[in-house]
């Protein structure tokens, strides 16, 4: 199967839901088995819509991160489907799934994950050398507020700033999805709505489906959608009213 070949979508301002990007059905990992199986994931159904932000919550141990490195094709699942655009990912071959990640998934971890020796500008570029259709560092640094930090090294920049490297390089392949896990879990609150700002503009302006994990609550404000999971099962779902500005929130 080849997904490198998916057509981008029509442009969504952001908050408004387009067509569906990821769906999974009855989807289930299972580490271990007999007495010593834990079902990570147990039966859970989720979609993503082109330019929606969806926030996951859920305590430790509920399930959010495998459901993240499944949606993005860092794992496989134990059993259930996931379908991006047309392509049935849980069929897909490792070179396929491969080219997925690379061409139509941007991530974002609770660790920057930079390079110490390399500038933004080019920890950024790691990325761009590779991607089949790319922003330029620069547009990608500028957008999430970095234009004029591009020179400075990891060490040279808040942890903030650092987070904010780590989404203009997801971003600048000019991803389809944008799946976040923890974006804020090493900040204080301050910088933590700098960040989860950065996100919402990515949204607004590539019309990027976004997922956000965490524990917090609060965050939960910026979503189109939020989800609860509990025991690897999804226990609720609503859906905002409006979303907040993640400089709106504070905790």
């Amino acid at each position: 199967m080849d997904v490198a070949g998916v057509a981008e979508g029509a442009d969504v301002a952001g908050g408004a839901a387009g067509p569906v990007l990821l769906e999974a059905r009855g989807l289930r990992k299972v580490y271990g088995s007999g007495a010593s199986e834990v079902r990570a994931l147990d039966g859970v159904d989720f979609a993503l819509h082109q330019g929606e932000i969806v926030v996951l919550l859920g305590p430790s141990g509920s399930g959010k991160s495998t459901l993240l490195n499944l949606l993005g094709g860092l794992d496989i699942p134990s059993g259930g489907t996931i379908r991006f655009d047309d392509h049935d990912l849980t069929k897909a071959s490792g070179e396929a799934l491969t080219r997925y990640r690379r061409d139509h998934v941007g991530f974002v971890f609770q660790f920057y994950n930079l390079i110490p020796s390399l500038t933004a500008r080019e920890n950024v570029a790691l990325v761009t050398d590779i991607a089949s259709r790319p922003m330029t560092p620069e547009e990608s640094l500028a957008m999430v507020g970095l234009g004029e930090r591009l020179d400075h090294f990891p060490a040279q920049l808040s942890g903030g700033e650092q987070q904010r490297v780590a989404i203009a390089r997801a971003i600048a392949k000019n991803p389809q999805l944008l799946l976040c896990d923890e974006p804020t879990g090493a900040l204080d609150s301050h910088t933590g709505r700098l960040v989860l700002g950065a996100i919402a503009e990515v949204n607004r302006r590539l019309s990027t489906a976004v997922a956000v994990i965490t524990h917090n609550a609060v965050i939960a404000g910026m979503g189109d959608r939020v989800i609860s999971l509990a025991d690897g099962r999804i226990v609720s779902e609503t859906r905002n009213a409006h979303r907040l500005s993640p400089l709106e929130m504070s905790w």
